[in-house]
């Protein structure tokens, strides 16, 4: 059997030792465990790359710390705008949606993009219709109510100030992902995002942008990205870690380095990246204090951590 393997992120920022209580951190490592035993259960059983991503990115979706899904910070509006976006490295399909409301799993909808609607990215009204019609719950807006995220906002309303973090420092990048490499060799990549606090004009970051939060290409890499989503943009971060490799011939921990801590820090960009290749290898990257994040391996190897030390 090929190896394969599963990593996630939720999140890049300041994250330092002695900034969260010790019952905080061990909830936000079993998040990140238990995302990673939802979609590495699967793969073991074989299930490919792409049901792999969507179960472990769902899994964190529907987890109150991290910011995607349920734990997705409030707009400028009060409101909770969600953004998700899902690739398969085999076929190079993708799927994306942006500001959508009320749908509890974005991840789950992106894929349905990818898979039903011969598009690559909806919007708004129109990914909200297309989610009618796929038959989507449209849930209230307490579903998605965190008393916390709530004074996070209250303390910038009004302003023109978007935060980044939904926790104790504006320089926590909430978004989750996941890559995976299944044991047919065939590797993919998924991101969801509840964006930023107190966001306006539909502002989207990254995260449903093929090419920048998200990229899958079993000839390559597949790339889940967590940061300043607009520096993200202007670099096309996740493609240029399959660029490295494609044409520069850089491995996969040295390609994701190259964008990570030279290219993107020369945009004055910070946020991090996990990465795997279709031989089962993992790299995590960030240019921050830390970022939440994990793999598992068949090779039995496992790993979760928070800081960068």
């Amino acid at each position: 059997m090929r190896p394969f393997s599963l990593a996630i992120h939720g999140g890049a920022g300041t994250l330092t030792r002695g900034m969260m209580t010790p019952e905080k951190e061990s909830s936000y490592l079993e998040g990140i465990n238990a995302a990673l035993e939802a979609g590495y259960s699967i793969l073991e059983k074989g299930a490919s790359a792409t049901e792999a991503v969507a179960e472990a990115v769902t899994t964190l979706e529907n987890c109150p710390l991290f910011n995607a899904g349920k734990g997705s910070v409030f707009t400028a509006e009060g409101t909770h705008e969600m953004d998700a976006s899902i690739m398969e490295g085999s076929t190079r399909q993708a799927g994306a949606v942006a500001m959508v409301t009320g749908i509890k799993n974005p991840i789950l909808l992106a894929r349905d993009v990818m898979e039903h609607s011969g598009h690559v990215l909806l919007a708004g009204p129109g990914a909200m219709a297309f989610a009618a019609q796929r038959n989507y719950e449209i849930l209230p807006p307490s579903y998605f109510f965190a008393q916390f995220r709530y004074d996070q906002w209250q303390g910038i309303k009004g302003t023109d100030k978007t935060q980044l973090d939904h926790a104790d420092s504006d320089r926590k990048f909430g978004t989750v992902g996941a890559v995976a490499c299944d044991i047919y060799g065939n590797i993919a990549a998924a991101t969801s995002t509840g964006g930023m606090t107190n966001k306006k004009f539909g502002r989207i970051g990254d995260s449903p942008i093929i090419g920048s939060g998200t990229y899958a290409n079993n000839q390559t890499c597949a790339v889940s990205c967590t940061g300043s989503g607009e520096f993200f943009i202007r670099g096309a971060v996740a493609y240029d870690v399959s660029c490295l490799i494609e044409h520069c011939q850089l491995d996969l921990q040295a390609a994701c380095d190259e964008v990570i801590k030279k290219r993107l820090l020369a945009l004055e960009g910070d946020g991090g990246l996990i990465a795997v290749n279709s031989n089962g290898n993992i790299a995590f990257s960030f240019n921050t204090e830390g970022m939440y994040r994990g793999f598992r391996h068949s090779d039995g190897s496992r790993y979760a951590a928070i800081y960068g030390d």
